[in-house]
């Protein structure tokens, strides 16, 4: 594999539908972004009647194999940042435990494995919140396990766990300006 000349942003999608417009959104407006469907992701961007609309520059990855080939990119420094947004509360105990099953988190395995910096939006994370379902608002009440696993994830090396959609801006806005100027 021959050498990337400008790292790219690693975007994973996992079946939550917490924010998933404005992830999608966020998404958007990186350049050099890869997007990691999970199909569980699939699912939701039907759900939510979703078109990617990504830059050019973006490349999009769907889960369609066990072993996640895409997950090679990492061991070649293709990427500078792994975002996780929204991130399931299975995916999150995925993540906390060392499950790699699916591409996000075979992703998510891979990029702390190759000290990729890494950015989680849980949607569970406090006692009860107000999330979009395709048809509307919805109160949710995560389970003290879901809380539990979101807060062990924040010790995870060069991980940092977004709280909320503003949290998952200011550390995007801070991952850029970490970056060298391309």
């Amino acid at each position: 594999m021959s050498k990337v000349v400008t790292p790219r942003w690693g975007w994973a999608l996992t079946g939550s539908g917490h924010f998933f417009n404005e992830c999608i959104e966020l998404a958007r407006e990186l350049e050099h972004v890869d997007l990691f469907v999970s199909k569980a992701a699939a699912e939701v961007l039907r759900m939510y009647k979703q078109r990617l609309d990504l830059p050019k520059s973006a490349r999009v990855f769907s889960d369609t194999a066990a072993s996640s080939p895409q997950v090679g990119y990492f061991y070649h420094g293709v990427y500078h940042t792994l975002i996780v947004a929204p991130a399931t509360s299975n995916s999150v105990a995925k993540f906390v435990y060392g499950i790699s099953d699916n591409l996000a988190s075979n992703v998510f395995a891979q990029a702390g494995k190759c000290r990729v910096p890494t950015i989680v939006f849980a949607c569970d994370t406090a006692p009860e919140l107000e999330t979009r379902a395709p048809d509307g608002m919805v109160k949710v009440f995560p389970r003290r396990i879901d809380l539990e696993n979101s807060q062990k994830l924040k010790i995870f090396e060069a991980t940092s766990v977004a709280e909320s959609l503003s949290d998952l801006k200011e550390f995007i806005a801070r991952r850029r300006s970490e970056l060298p100027v391309t």
